[in-house]
């Protein structure tokens, strides 16, 4: 049974630095790439950053320079460090894995972990 279980949202002034962190199980499949997407209210899910083998990390245009996201070298965990936060980063953060078992691919969610920045 897949599980992707976030933790460490919050409310944060600007300028404020936070942590997440997400649980990654997934037993039986391959774990080719993790992520963190995030979707404001009223607007639609974006990505924030992704981690692989492949690519590395990658980040969105709006938190380049600011967040960094990282993994074990067993992807059971991934995290996003979160500094210079700006009210527009308030979302609800969900993290994302790109799994594969038998040649199949599929994609988890978990449940979404919320961040808000107050000026």
């Amino acid at each position: 049974q897949v599980q992707l279980v976030e933790s460490g949202g919050g409310l944060v002034q600007v300028g404020g630095s936070l942590s997440l962190s997400c649980d990654v199980s997934a037993p039986g499949f391959t774990i080719r790439a993790l992520a963190w997407y995030r979707q404001a209210a009223g607007a639609q899910r974006e990505l924030v950053a992704h981690i692989s083998d492949d690519a590395g990390a990658i980040y969105s245009d709006s938190v380049k320079g600011r967040f960094t996201i990282s993994t074990e070298p067993d992807k059971s965990m991934v995290g996003l460090q979160m500094t210079r936060l700006r009210p527009e980063d308030t979302a609800l953060y969900y993290c994302n894995a790109d799994l594969r078992r038998l040649g199949e691919p599929s994609t988890y969610w978990g449940q979404g972990t919320q961040v808000t920045v107050s000026s």
